[in-house]
């Protein structure tokens, strides 16, 4: 690889960019927009909420609290958790959402006092799961102390005056002011990118072609990984100036907590945006139109990023095909990241899984994208 043909095509590349004030407005003026139009989500009904179970007593009573949430159609329960390293490590990786807590003297202290708690812990890093969660909790708990009453009133004769109630005691981790704008807009991000990437590197070689410069390019001795890497090189740093912008109103405007490392952040951003811009890229290469790749590449980028990388929606929501599909979406990767980053504060070896998603997708999509471009007019 030549450097210096690089640069030369990097340099042909930003006079373009500068002198097309539509690549510009996608550049500058969308993220902008973007940022002020889609930082606000939509609410859905939520069914099947992932429950992790924390069960210190395993007494009859105890038992019947569980069932009462699991019985529902409101929780469905995925773990039985045996500590409180099990609960941080299950909220932590994800594997559920609520986490039923009971402690060791529920019985005792309920007979005993009148009144004892059950705890339910939650994963606010998706506030409408949450707030709708913790209604569904309340009302089973509600609905619990009714039969726990019945049933001393059957017993006794009278009403319950000892038994006495079970209260719930929820708390919330990560968004503790149950924040919808912490969930929403760190999304927003890859949504953006996502957008102004493929946009505007899918017009980068189907420009040559409608302008008929494609003949005077392939004659000079540039390479394909040069013609690449040049074309790509101010994209780039443009795409990282717009993440930077996004990203810095998410912290410093919208206020959501940046709990994170700022090189986690800075590498998955430079991961994402490679994915996009060879998307891009390997589009313009593959039609001679920038319509049709445009087009094609708002399809493949725009549309998947806001339906099935939990952006808009909740993945664990939906039917099962749907969410196999959500898997070789690059965004969901990235969207994850982003709220990991910034309300878990979790580093690069708690997100090896996405990481490397991100890693195995820009690998293969850089390298068809080099293998894509031929010196040739056919």
């Amino acid at each position: 690889m030549n450097l210096r043909r690089l640069i030369a095509i990097a340099y042909k590349e930003t006079l373009q960019i500068w002198r097309d004030p539509r690549s510009l407005a996608i550049a500058l003026l969308m993220p902008l927009m973007q940022m002020g139009l889609l930082g606000y989500g939509v609410s859905l009904d939520i069914k099947r909420v992932p429950l992790c179970v924390y069960d210190q007593e395993r007494s009859q009573l105890s038992r019947e609290v569980v069932d009462s949430f699991t019985a529902s159609h409101w929780f469905q329960p995925v773990a039985v958790l045996y500590s409180d390293r099990d609960l941080r490590a299950a909220m932590d990786r994800g594997s559920c959402i609520a986490a039923l807590v009971i402690p060791v003297d529920f019985s005792r202290t309920l007979f005993t006092t009148g009144q004892a708690e059950v705890q339910t812990v939650f994963d606010a890093t998706d506030t409408n799961t949450t707030n709708v969660a913790t209604g569904y909790a309340q009302g089973i708990t509600a609905q619990l102390n009714a039969d726990i009453n019945a049933r001393w009133q059957a017993a006794h004769g009278d009403k319950a005056q000892t038994i006495g109630t079970v209260d719930l005691s929820p708390r919330v981790w990560f968004n503790e002011g149950l924040d919808s704008r912490n969930f929403i807009v760190p999304g927003v991000v890859a949504v953006i990118l996502a957008l102004v990437g493929s946009q505007l590197t899918s017009l980068t070689v189907s420009r040559e072609w409608e302008r008929g410069t494609m003949e005077q390019l392939i004659s000079t001795p540039v390479t394909a990984l040069e013609l690449m890497f040049g074309k790509l090189a101010p994209y780039f740093a443009l795409g990282l100036l717009d993440a930077a912008f996004c990203l810095g109103a998410t912290a410093f405007w919208f206020h959501v907590p940046f709990r994170g490392s700022l090189f986690t952040l800075i590498v998955t951003t430079a991961l994402f945006a490679l994915v996009v811009l060879g998307i891009g890229y390997l589009l313009s290469v593959r039609i001679h139109s920038q319509l049709g790749a445009s087009q094609i590449a708002l399809m493949l980028t725009m549309l998947p990023t806001t339906m099935l990388s939990g952006y808009t929606f909740p993945l664990d929501q939906m039917p099962e095909p749907v969410r196999v599909i959500s898997w070789i979406v690059p965004a969901r990767y990235y969207v994850t990241i982003l709220r990991a980053v910034f309300l878990k504060g979790s580093s690069l070896w708690e997100m090896a899984v996405p990481v490397i998603a991100l890693l195995v997708y820009a690998a293969i999509i850089i390298r068809a994208a080099a293998r894509a471009f031929r010196k040739s007019l056919d």
